[in-house]
């Protein structure tokens, strides 16, 4: 619920907002999602220092990578998928968590 993780900024009307852009996701495979120049994995060595810090506090040391989707903009959830399930740790309004990797 702090920096950079966005979720303590979240009023109603944003939450809705997000809410209905993660259920657009929903009808579609993953194939599909992963089809998006937007919507990818990155390597936990391309996160931000913060959120290293922050996934050793959570435990997850064996995490290797995290999906980024992206809902607007610079507007990013991120999360962790494993066997087609999708656990979301952090919305990311500003880029922050990991700025845009060089082509």
């Amino acid at each position: 619920m702090v920096d950079p993780y966005g979720w303590h900024e979240l009023d109603r009307q944003t939450l809705q907002s997000v809410r209905e852009k993660l259920a657009h996701f929903e009808g579609r495979t993953w194939g599909e999602i992963l089809n998006s120049k937007h919507n990818h994995n990155v390597s936990v060595g391309d996160l931000s220092k913060e959120a290293r810090s922050r996934l050793a506090e959570l435990k997850q040391y064996d995490i290797e990578q995290l999906l980024s989707l992206r809902l607007s903009g610079p507007e990013r959830i991120w999360g962790i998928l494993a066997e087609g399930v999708y656990t979301i740790l952090w919305w990311d309004p500003r880029h922050q968590i990991c700025k845009a990797l060089p082509k």
